[in-house]
């Protein structure tokens, strides 16, 4: 036997759908023998309500999103959990959406958003992501936004970042430290705000150590896998290669691993390398990784918290504000330091 519905309810007691549904949401404007008339008839036919729609109609999902563009990345998993450590105190689900770094992915998720599918959104931009307007829209729509980790320029809300462009600077010091005198960085599209500042930090430490320039200072990868390791390949290759590299995602370094293994580089001997990751098995790796460690977890849960800050407000109103939290330098054998040694 189907289920009945809203409208056969409102049939058979011969009202409208529009007072059956305020009467079942017990509506002031509904009075009190119609509200008892609809609760008799719900139990009579058997009818059971949707708490999705109900929830939607009072603007209130009690789930939140997080929009990312990958989760095999150790940093947006801890992420998740830092996120999920402060929704389940607060009675919340967590749904979560993956852009795989596509914009059109992401513009099409955040537009579903502005209905009020869910109370709030932590987003983590793809690096395809330039203007934030498909962003700015659901703020407009009512629905707070929190950006954690990668950010993009326009809408004006709450930021949860790490201080890359330090971090960044910090890492080439310590390559300069250990010998190095033509590190390179290989990075990500710069357009991405965590690869722009990672490379405004590893060029000014350039300029402040005196380092001096060279044609594969910077290299760019995109998203085909074999041009990248033939980008990487070519460079490596050199009569003078890079004798350091600082590496701007985790996802990069095992290009690198491979190739000095492939080349017969040795790590840390002919190159020496940092890379920005959370990876539990970089101490493992051989040579163990030396790391720029980010607090994964505390960022999610902070973002979060500023999330709910606005959701407990009757505007919901965010405030726009940026809260930087310190990334650690793990130092290991990759650099030539001894097993790890914090810095």
């Amino acid at each position: 036997m189907s289920a009945v519905t809203l409208k056969m309810l409102a049939k058979h007691l011969s009202l409208s759908v529009a007072t059956v549904s305020k009467a079942l949401a017990d509506s002031h404007e509904i009075r009190q023998s119609t509200k008892t008339l609809v609760i008799e008839g719900a139990r009579e036919l058997g009818y059971v309500g949707n708490p999705y729609a109900s929830s939607l109609r009072k603007r209130a999902s009690k789930t939140i999103a997080v929009v990312l563009p990958e989760v095999a990345d150790s940093f947006f998993s801890e992420a998740i959990n830092g996120i999920e450590s402060v929704a389940l105190q607060e009675g919340y689900h967590v749904l979560i959406y993956l852009t795989h770094e596509h914009l059109a992915r992401e513009q099409a998720i955040m537009e579903e958003f502005k209905s009020g599918r869910v109370d709030g959104v932590l987003v983590s931009v793809s690096e395809e992501t330039g203007s934030g307007e498909h962003i700015r829209r659901v703020l407009d729509s009512g629905t707070p936004v929190v950006f954690f980790d990668r950010v993009c320029d326009g809408p004006g809300t709450a930021c949860v970042i790490t201080d890359d462009f330090e971090s960044s600077y910090r890492a080439v010091v310590h390559l300069a430290a250990s010998g190095c005198r033509q590190p390179t960085f290989l990075a990500t599209p710069t357009n991405l705000s965590i690869s722009m500042n990672r490379l405004k930090g590893f060029e000014k430490a350039l300029a402040d150590l005196g380092l001096p320039r060279h044609k594969d200072e910077v290299l760019i990868f995109g998203k085909n896998e074999a041009e990248n390791m033939d980008l990487l390949r070519a460079a490596l290759s050199q009569p003078r290669p890079p004798d350091g590299m600082l590496v701007c995602v985790e996802k990069h370094v095992t290009y690198v691993y491979q190739l000095c293994a492939e080349l017969r580089i040795c790590i840390p001997d002919a190159l020496k390398v940092i890379a920005f990751t959370n990876l539990k098995t970089a101490q493992f790796m051989s040579p163990p990784l030396t790391t720029v460690s980010q607090p994964a977890f505390e960022i999610g849960k902070t973002a979060a918290a500023a999330l709910f800050r606005a959701l407990k407000r009757a505007s919901k109103t965010i405030d726009e504000e940026v809260i930087v939290i310190k990334s650690a330098l793990v130092k290991r054998e990759s650099t030539g330091s001894s097993p790890v040694s914090p810095g």
